[in-house]
């Protein structure tokens, strides 16, 4: 019997998510946009961030209820078309119309928390993957790269598109990038705001596992059972990594600061265009519920 036949739904019902975990609780998969058959889009709206987080935090266990040598994951993907299109632009267009300082620093904190928390591994024990199955797009890609593992299938989409719009990536893009890649190439992505294929982030080391389409959960269902033959070298990996290739919550911070006074600074030009990417997202919701 494999992993995903193991799998049973949470007690909880959330509205834009879906969850679910092994009988023996080690294995978490949490699966955004599960309201994709609405039309919504599928994008980090607030209210699936807060659900999101919540699941995260209630599978967080304090360092005394850790057993030693036992590894858990937890697996972030998705229920609709693509994986995530990133941040929600037209909630992003009207705060900075509004001048909304405030509010538009409590967004961007509220990723900032979540993508720590992928980063470090859930205080420890947990190793964190990203299965990308379809677009994975600014805020939603700086998810996934948050993740200790990105298993990506062919022919998806990723990429830091803000550029077009006079904006950058401010939560956590360009930290996590370098812990792949060389900051050169980092900001060479950044700074293109192209989309690459899942082919070409393979090549350039971004994605760590490139499937076939429709593969993608059986390769990380075999990464989940490898990783559990040896879980004390993962956890000490864990352990390694949060020292050598520390992503620090401060540093997160102060980066998605320079990014918020970056917003407010946007003229009319960029926030024209940030309605039309609104309006485009909007219809390819709405073509993928017909699809």
């Amino acid at each position: 019997m494999n992993l995903i036949e193991k799998l049973q739904p949470r007690q909880r019902t959330y509205s834009t998510i879906r969850t679910e975990t092994t009988h023996e609780g080690n294995a978490h998969w949490l699966y955004m946009h599960a309201d994709a058959a609405t039309g919504v889009r599928p994008c980090c709206r607030k209210d699936m961030l807060d659900e999101m987080w919540s699941v995260m935090n209630q599978i967080t266990l304090p360092p005394a209820q850790r057993a030693s040598g036992a590894l858990r994951h937890f697996v972030l993907a998705s229920d609709a078309a693509v994986y995530n299109l990133g941040g929600d632009l037209n909630l992003f267009t009207q705060l900075i119309r509004e001048g909304n300082r405030d509010r538009l620093l409590a967004y961007a904190q509220r990723c900032v928390e979540g993508v720590h928390h992928l980063h470090v591994g859930f205080g420890g024990d947990v190793r964190s993957i990203a299965l990308i199955q379809g677009d994975a797009l600014g805020g939603g890609l700086e998810m996934a790269l948050a993740c200790h593992t990105i298993v990506a299938e062919e022919g998806c989409g990723m990429g830091l598109p803000e550029v077009l719009f006079g904006l950058f990536p401010g939560m956590g893009a360009y930290s996590f990038l370098c812990r792949r890649v060389a900051p050169q190439v980092a900001e060479k992505i950044i700074l293109e705001g192209r989309v690459y294929s899942s082919e070409e982030m393979y090549k350039l080391g971004v994605v760590d596992i490139l499937v076939p389409k429709g593969q993608g959960v059986a390769a990380v269902e075999d990464l989940i059972r490898s990783q559990r033959r040896i879980p004390h070298s993962y956890l000490a990996m864990n352990s390694a990594r949060n020292l050598a290739q520390a992503v620090s919550y401060d540093e997160l911070l102060e980066i998605t600061k320079v990014w918020v006074e970056t917003a407010l600074a946007l003229g009319d030009k960029s926030l024209r265009t940030m309605d039309r990417l609104v309006k485009a997202q909007t219809r390819r919701a709405s073509l993928d519920v017909v699809a």
